[in-house]
This record gives C-alpha cells, sequence and structure tokens, in this order.
C-alpha cells in the first residue's frame, strides 16, 4: 500500500511516496507563488513516474510552512518532526539534525527512537538560509550552484559582520568594491552561516551522530564550514532537500498502520 508525504517549502515543494518502509518515487519542484498549486503539481508528478493516481495514496501527511493549503491531505504536522523522522530514517545513529532551507534554519535533537526531544529554530529573518545564499551569489555575480567552488579557490576569509541579508547584501557590494578578492568574501559569508547555525546547536546540545537536512546541505562549502566549527563530521543523504516530504510520509504509514 503506498503512502505519501508533501513538503511546501518557501522555495521548493516535495513529494515522496514509500510502500512498506521504502521510497518508491519523489518529486522536487519550485514552490513560485501560490502553494497550493505548488502541491498539486509535485504530487501530481510523482504520481506519474510511480505509476500511479491520488486514490491509490491510502494515507497523505503535508508538512511545511504551506501544509495548511494543501486541501487533499489528510493530517499535517510540523516540518521538525518530519525532518527528525526522515533524518532517523537514512541513520538510526543521528541525534541531532541540521535542517537549514529556503528561509529558515533549525537544530532538532532526536533519542534513539528517532522522536523529537528538543529543537531550535531560527524564523524570524533569511538569515543564513537558501534565501540568504542566493541574494550574496548575485551580489559577487556568480550562479548559486557555483557558489561552494568560488569559496573553495579562498586564500583567506574575509568577516562578513551582518547576517542580515540587506544588510549582508550591501557590506558584499562595498567589500567588491573595495577590490578584497570574491572569493574570500564567499568563504567569509559560509563561514558566517557556520557561525549562526553553531549558535542555535548550542542551544539543543550537540550530540552525535550529526545530519544536515535541507536545499543548503547541498553547498559543500557551508557543509565544511559547519564540519568545522561543530568539530565532527556530519552526514550529507543522498537527497537531503526530501527530508521534510520522506518523513511525513513514513509517518502517514504509521498512522494509518497503527
Amino acid at each position: 500500500m503506498p503512502f505519501a508525504g508533501i513538503d511546501i517549502g518557501s522555495l521548493t515543494a516535495e513529494a515522496v511516496i514509500v510502500d512498506q518502509g521504502e521510497i518508491i518515487q519523489y518529486t522536487i519542484c519550485s514552490t513560485g507563488s501560490n502553494s497550493r498549486k505548488a502541491a498539486d503539481k509535485v504530487m501530481k508528478l510523482a504520481l506519474q513516474r510511480a505509476g500511479l493516481v491520488l486514490a491509490d495514496i491510502e494515507y497523505l501527511v503535508a508538512t511545511g510552512y504551506g501544509r495548511v493549503n494543501i486541501e487533499f491531505a489528510d493530517k499535517r504536522i510540523t516540518e521538525i518532526t518530519c525532518h527528525g523522522r526522515g533524518a532517523y530514517f537514512w541513520n538510526p545513529e543521528v541525534r541531532t539534525v541540521i535542517d537549514i532551507g529556503g528561509q529558515d534554519s533549525k537544530v532538532i535533537r532526536l533519542n534513539d527512537k528517532g522522536r523529537v526531544v528538543d529543537f531550535a529554530m531560527n524564523d524570524k529573518c533569511a538569515a543564513g538560509t537558501g534565501r540568504f545564499l542566493e541574494v550574496m551569489a548575485h551580489a559577487l555575480e556568480v550562479e548559486l550552484a557555483g557558489l561552494s567552488e568560488l569559496s573553495d579557490k579562498a586564500i583567506n576569509a574575509v568577516s562578513i559582520s551582518s547576517m542580515c541579508t540587506v544588510f549582508a547584501e550591501s557590506e558584499v557590494v562595498s567589500l567588491i568594491a573595495r577590490g578584497l578578492p570574491r572569493e574570500d568574501i564567499a568563504r567569509g559569508l559560509h563561514q558566517s552561516i557556520a557561525e549562526r547555525t553553531a549558535g542555535l546547536v548550542k542551544r539543543v546540545g550537540l550530540e552525535e551522530r550529526v545530519m544536515m537536512t535541507g536545499g543548503v546541505a547541498c553547498n559543500s562549502a557551508v557543509v565544511r564550514a559547519l564540519n568545522e566549527k561543530l568539530n565532527t563530521l556530519i552526514i550529507i543523504p543522498s537527497e537531503p532537500q526530501i527530508a521534510g516530504a520522506l518523513g511525513a510520509a513514513l509517518l502517514a504509514e504509521e498512522e494509518f498502520t497503527s
């Protein structure tokens, strides 16, 4: 029996279909300006690729900031719980989950059953998130996908004093105007994200092992900076963006069969 989870984030939407605790299909697409349309689109694509229709799904759980707009969901569960469940599926030894998405970041601590025991969240601004990196990449005149590569070429790291997206953008423009290497600025930005994220980790307490989920986990420079700052080796799953939707699908299966 297939079960599904949908995660509607600020920048991307993900759908995952599972059967007997295994992933059989997943899809990622842009959320755009309409979260309801994004949910319809991402679910339709996942179903088509799996050779299914919505009526075949026994139970569906929605998560993410847009979960309230998914009318065909059977239940809605917070992204904290879903990301924790998704991370635990990939590695049951994980006790700390760092999730950096499009416009918020969170650190989740799990017990040995994969249940959330504590969390800290930054949802007041886009500092240190995917949106922050998008704006900084634009200021540095580089594609977002090339930001890590640019940082890898740095000799030194330029200290970035502001983490507010608007002020940091102005600061980056000023640093470029002063002739500082873009590579060093990029590394400084990645280190500033690691510093901010480490503050969230400190609030919940670091417990090994650590996994990173969310779109920013695809930025290798951020991951390296966090490894160094936390003095640990962070696990990156094969598709970190689907952690929330995966957790939602697994919880859908557990809800239906319990």
